[in-house]
């Protein structure tokens, strides 16, 4: 059932492969009960669209609605916990010198597992950014108003995370991008293939003539150009890649 499940030609060049790039998306997360953006719009939240809860201009018009948004949502990813597919890229880290973890998640569940390098391209939605400045402020370095202020300028604080009409993380994206570009192998997990640039990255790997490995339950805009495609859930799948390696 193994060997059917992973085929010879993924362990073989995993087993060969110095350099590695791993991008993982909302999927992996999902196995844990963290929601996706959408699937998180429900009860209360059902009657907003993405544009008043998740750009600079909602949060300008209504901080308080966007602060309470992501406040629940924080909640929900403080329950959750790292599941195997996390710590099977734990187990992988280990077993190369140049291998460096790419997420499009934004809940800080791979810190949690022990990833110890991770590039995320769309925030972590457990720090606070200062509205103006865009700088990290510490969680407790503030008042007790709904949004909190800023104890440098007295700016609102943000949830750190990469709203939706904003460019990503300058120094992110060059990491990542640098990574593609030098890897010899690409694991792409729980990832739509849908939201640029991050779906970029396997294909800019694949044109420097990177291996490119997708593991997704459902067919996505990558599986045509993927060298192999493991369909089934990562905490199913990881594990047994990482036992078999």
């Amino acid at each position: 059932m193994v060997a059917a499940l992973i085929p010879e030609e993924v362990l073989a060049r995993l087993r060969a492969a110095e350099r590695v790039l791993v991008l993982t998306g909302a999927g992996i997360s999902a196995e844990s009960g963290v929601p996706t953006f959408r699937d998180a719009q429900t009860g209360l939240w059902a009657k907003y669209r993405a544009e008043e809860l998740a750009t600079p201009e909602a949060f300008a018009a209504n901080p308080r609605l966007v602060w309470d948004w992501y406040a629940w949502r924080r909640e929900l990813v403080a329950q959750a916990e790292p599941n195997a597919g996390h710590r099977a890229l734990v187990a992988l880290e280990e077993r190369y010198a140049d291998f460096q973890l790419v997420t499009q998640n934004v809940d800080g569940l791979h810190a949690r597992a022990g990833s110890s390098d991770v590039v995320e391209l769309h925030g972590n939605i457990t720090q606070n950014l200062c509205f103006a400045e865009g700088t990290p402020v510490d969680a407790h370095a503030h008042g007790s108003s709904v949004p909190p202020r800023c104890p440098r300028c007295g700016a609102y604080l943000r949830p750190g995370v990469v709203w939706f009409g904003e460019a990503l993380p300058r120094e992110a994206l060059a990491r990542a991008e640098q990574a593609a570009r030098r890897s010899e192998v690409v694991l792409s997990i729980g990832t739509s293939g849908l939201v640029h640039p991050a779906a970029g990255l396997p294909l800019t790997a694949r044109a420097h003539g990177a291996f490119v490995i997708e593991v997704n339950p459902t067919a996505t805009p990558l599986t045509p150009h993927a060298d192999q495609v493991l369909s089934g859930p990562a905490g199913q799948i990881l594990p047994e890649l990482a036992a078999l390696l």
